[in-house]
């Protein structure tokens, strides 16, 4: 493994997920309370001892840029890195990155000619789910694939929303559909029985077999496909294009795995996070999702009621009722206050008693307020009195202080919502 490289693609701007992504990249917004985006595939690839890491982005990197320094430090005798490769501008190319193969082309004399490797491991940086990549690469070594996708079963309905595989029966890739909608092709494309039991997928009748947007690629393939090409999306040109002069092969996976692409599904993905098994365990010993490491006093409880929730380090929670909820890092909040639904993803760094002073509202939730199904960013200010609820049932909406989307709340980083705001 210490001859592979990974590419974690974190370069969309996210607009559908704006207002989180409005300060920053996509990958770096936080998730699970005390995690961002990005820490899922630097972990999924350094538990199987891959310690080459390259992040691409091209939006709002900043933020991003100091997680990955802050977090992702290698001892000099291991010779390990994560580095963020931003879009940039040179003498040879003028154009930022135009999509995920794109983002790879402009990189391949950092990914290949700098490195050497064996393969190269292409990784989304907005999806959640735990994968064990050894397994991943040692099947694509076996398979003597030019490239591997990992697939997940779906159902008819979810089909439509992903890229969709037909594999012969030795797990070899014949055909590649984006976001098919048509019935005829869809009863094409699903996964008849003694294809399913010739290569043992767990998958119920009917399913359909969708790219989870993850890849290992041969580099001279991986550089084949790409340089002279016009194509610049993986799913929707490159792979479709390349199956009759290629070996295009598919990994089954069948655990948890979700793509963070919507306000609704990031906020349903914090949910589960919640409940007392999650399908996606973050307190597996053996498998811990790295990140950065704050050195934050403990919570600190004083006399609430909590309900499958998830409460963070370094937050205050005074008189409140909590439940189904994730309170994040540093949060505060106070007496009779409920929560239900919701992430308060907590505060940068602790506010100093002359700061608040200076503020009508401090940081954090005030006294008193019902907030249901919302999100909450970063250092946001909730006044006394406050009532988050959407009670007109309202799907979209956008002011300077909240936004609506798909009927959840959103009240972004650093805005103050007034005493007594009823939304």
């Amino acid at each position: 493994m210490k001859r592979v490289v990974t590419a974690i693609l974190g370069g969309g701007q996210g607009a559908r997920l704006s207002p989180l992504t409005r300060d920053r990249a996509k990958p770096a917004v936080p998730v699970g309370g005390k995690f961002r985006l990005i820490d899922i595939p630097i972990s999924n690839s350094l538990h199987a001892g891959i310690d080459r890491v390259y992040v691409l982005t091209q939006f709002n990197s900043e933020s991003l840029h100091r997680h990955i320094a802050q977090s992702y430090r290698f001892d000099a005798f291991r010779g390990g890195f994560v580095n963020l490769l931003a879009a940039e501008q040179n003498m040879t190319n003028r154009s930022w990155y135009q999509g995920t193969a794109d983002a790879v082309r402009q990189n391949l004399t950092r990914l290949i000619d700098d490195n050497d490797p064996t393969e190269v491991l292409i990784l989304s940086g907005d999806q959640l789910y735990l994968m064990e990549m050894r397994e991943f690469v040692l099947a694509h070594r076996a398979n003597q694939a030019d490239l591997t996708i990992a697939v997940k079963p779906v159902t008819r309905d979810e089909a439509k929303g992903f890229g969709i595989l037909r594999l012969d029966r030795t797990g070899r890739v014949v055909e590649f559909v984006e976001k098919p909608t048509s019935e005829d092709a869809l009863d094409a494309l699903a996964l008849d029985e003694s294809t399913r039991d010739a290569l043992g997928f767990e998958a119920p009748p009917g399913s359909l077999l969708a790219s989870m947007g993850i890849y290992v690629f041969r580099p001279t393939v991986l550089r084949e496909v790409l340089i002279g090409s016009p194509y610049t999306d993986f799913g929707k040109e490159v792979i479709p294009a390349s199956l009759d002069r290629i070996r295009v092969f598919a990994f089954p996976y069948d655990g948890y795995w979700t793509d963070i692409g919507t306000i609704p599904s990031f906020h349903q993905a914090n949910l589960d996070l919640t409940v007392p098994l999650p399908a996606l365990n973050l307190y597996n010993p053996n498998y811990p999702i790295y990140t950065h490491a704050r050195f934050l006093p403990g919570t600190k409880i004083n006399g609430c009621a909590v309900t499958r929730s998830v409460l963070c380090e370094g937050s205050i929670i005074t008189g409140a009722k909590i439940s189904d909820s994730i309170v994040g890092i540093r949060a505060t909040v106070q007496t009779g206050t409920t929560i239900d639904r919701s992430i308060i993803m907590g505060a940068n760094r602790f506010e100093p008693l002359a700061e608040a002073a200076t503020h009508a509202v401090p940081t954090g939730i005030g006294r008193d307020c019902t907030i249901r199904n919302a999100i909450i960013d970063f250092n946001a200010r909730i006044g006394d009195g406050c009532k988050l609820l959407n009670e007109a049932k309202i799907d979209e909406a956008e002011t300077p202080n909240y936004s609506i989307r798909g009927g959840i709340i959103v009240v972004p980083k650093n805005a103050e919502l007034p005493p007594g705001t009823v939304i």
